[in-house]
């Protein structure tokens, strides 16, 4: 058979590629003693490293899911090669020049492998690229690179091109150097329509890269206003090297530095990697042309050696808005693969880490890092602020809500804590969250869903429609109920005694409604002729379901079997403004237990203050309600 790499040269390859260093390529490996090393699986997701290399024999293994041989055999399976592709990469890595049989059949010598061909194609490519940002036709693209704050230094260090303008430049210099046009359309450097042409036109390229620092793709900004595809970034197609769900920009300068840290830092552009590098956060990356998903976390769980003996921090930057939730509840989605705490660093003023590192210097990027939150805690926040804490009914809704999230978290250990912070954040006792959290914990298959981030994705829950005619034993509504019953019944009784009745001290609708039309006619101590109170009332009504709760206040008897005096009225009115103070009073706890005392002190302050007079009018409204009857 012609081409066949011969047998000498393959047991050379075996010899100078060692093992550890190819395989650390993909997998961060630790001392595992006894001359072995020991790290998680790049073959089936695990959480307890249980692939072993033992550099002395040239082997690897794994006790999980059973995968080894040797170095040729790893490239083979973890670059999807085949057998004389993976010899003639690890060739070209230890700088073997191979040869090869001819046989007995005539025939061509055998080329390198596809894959080779086309890291090389990459590689001449962004040189030329790199290249071309020096000269006058690419003004735009390094005035765009100057006021993001990137020098020729920066440029060069992540090795920053510009793509000519015209529609062969690239085409016309790889053909120079042996290439076919077919090997570069599959490479996806070049497109082809009626004829080849150049994929990336007048654009300013980013070089994405492998962990070991060979070029895959690129990214390509739009930077000319005349520029003929609208989209702001254009990213290679998927070809046999390029697999954007597993590509990750600055892999290749972060691993070391990711390993040593044991944190990884993911942001959402190219500028953001070069930003926060150069700021001094050397474990920055960014997904390419596709939102963070499994398989980069996949990549990351490799480099940070993430099981659960050894936990290291991923730390999310998005930005504050719409959009940026939306990126933490996805990613909260696939927390549940990591070992390590997952974080966010959210600046205030909505910046991303370039902006920040042009607007404040190298310090604030740091001090953003620094400042990261758990995860959980900004995902649980933001959907407690879809709900109004200043209402017990927002309250019980975000906690019910809230406590679905809580059940999802993956260390079970934490459940309590995050349950007190619950309660914090919502402005309930911690026994109260506790309760809910376990009744959310004990739905059964619903929790299920909310482990894979269903719950997250929810629309806060729309107004409840309005109730119908209320119940007369809601015992929720009675002192209510009550109350509007003498008022119609006996307008006269009440008299003066209801002067300070307002709208607010009826939490039902219609019985607000209706107290709303007894304002409006002068109260109860207005009334002249009792006879036509209750249809003067009717009338001034425009809610039928309001109408017909008045119908049933003034035939209702009342709870007394004897006419009302002044201790009963006394009992029923003030015992109502005690139930509104009541309320006032656990909405203003709420908001006292959300606030820090240090940072709003006087916030906090007024509050207590208010509070202290809250309680001291609602033991005055007791004192005439108990006094009354």
């Amino acid at each position: 058979m012609a081409g066949l790499i011969k047998d000498e040269d393959i047991a050379t390859v075996r010899e100078r590629a060692r093992i550890d260093e190819v395989v650390s390529e993909h997998v961060t490996l630790r001392n595992a003693g006894g001359g072995s090393m020991k790290g998680l699986c790049p073959f089936h997701d695990e959480k307890t490293p249980s692939f072993h290399v033992t550099p002395s024999r040239g082997y690897y293994h794994c006790f999980g899911c059973q995968a080894g041989g040797d170095v040729i055999k790893f490239v083979m399976e973890v670059e999807g090669l085949g057998f004389a592709e993976a010899v003639e990469r690890l060739a070209d890595k230890v700088g073997i020049q191979l040869r090869y049989t001819e046989g007995d059949a005539p025939g061509p010598r055998r080329d390198p492998g596809q894959r080779a061909r086309l890291i090389e194609a990459h590689r001449l490519a962004q040189e030329f690229y790199a290249d071309q940002l020096t000269t006058p036709d690419a003004m735009a693209a390094r005035q765009f690179l100057g006021e993001r704050g990137f020098d020729r230094d920066a440029a060069e260090t992540f090795g920053l091109g510009f793509a000519p303008r015209g529609g062969e430049a690239l085409l016309h210099h790889l053909r120079q150097k042996g290439f076919r046009v077919e090997e570069l359309v599959t490479a996806g450097l070049v497109a082809q329509g009626r004829s080849a042409y150049d994929r990336f036109r007048g654009r300013l390229l980013w070089p994405i890269r492998e962990t070991n620092g060979d070029t895959i793709g690129f990214g390509a900004r739009r930077i000319f206003d005349d520029d003929r595809i609208d989209a702001k970034y254009l990213n290679t197609p998927e070809s046999p090297i390029y697999k954007k769900s597993t590509v990750l920009y600055g892999v290749d300068l972060a691993r070391k530095e990711i390993a040593r840290s044991s944190q990884a830092v993911v942001v959402e552009g190219y500028t953001d990697v070069m930003a926060c590098h150069l700021a001094g956060v050397g474990t920055a990356v960014a997904s390419c042309g596709t939102a963070f998903g499994e398989e980069h976390g996949r990549v990351l769980r490799r480099l940070l050696h993430d099981h659960a003996d050894f936990r290291g921090e991923i730390i999310f930057t998005f930005d504050g808005d719409e959009a940026g939730q939306k990126a933490a509840m996805k990613a909260f989605e696939g927390d549940q693969q990591f070992a390590s705490q997952t974080y966010v660093a959210v600046e205030p003023d909505g910046l991303d880490p370039c902006d920040l590192r042009l607007a404040k210097g190298d310090a604030a990027v740091r001090e953003l890092v620094a400042r990261r939150i758990p995860l959980y805690r900004f995902v649980l926040g933001n959907l407690v602020q879809g709900f109004d804490l200043d209402r017990a009914d927002g309250r019980i809704d975000a906690l019910r809500r809230a406590a679905r999230l809580v059940t999802s978290v993956r260390d079970r250990s934490k459940v309590d804590a995050f349950a007190r912070e619950l309660a914090g954040m919502v402005g309930v006792d911690v026994e109260e969250a506790r309760r809910e959290v376990r009744r959310a914990a004990a739905r059964g298959p619903e929790q299920a869903d909310q482990r894979r981030g269903r719950v997250l994705v929810e629309e806060p829950p729309a107004p409840a429609p309005r109730p119908d005619v209320p119940d007369p034993r809601d015992p929720r509504f009675a002192v209510e109920r009550e109350t509007l019953k003498l008022v119609v019944q006996h307008p006269a009784a009440v008299g003066t005694t209801a002067a300070d009745l307002g709208p607010d001290d009826f939490a039902h609708p219609h019985y607000r409604a209706i107290w709303e039309a007894v304002a409006a006619a002068g109260g109860p101590a207005a009334v002249r002729s009792p006879e036509s109170w209750p249809a003067s009332l009717a009338a001034a009504l425009t809610d039928p379901a309001a109408s017909a709760t008045l119908g049933a206040l003034a035939v209702e008897p009342l709870r007394s079997l004897r006419e009302p005096d002044a201790d009963y009225v006394a009992a029923h009115v003030y015992g109502l403004q005690e139930v509104t103070t009541q309320r006032r009073i656990a909405d203003l706890k709420s908001r006292l237990q959300r606030t820090n005392p240090v940072d709003q002190a006087a916030d906090y302050n007024k509050m207590f203050g208010d509070l202290v007079a809250l309680e001291q009018h609602r033991r005055t409204l007791r004192e005439k309600a108990v006094g009354g009857e």
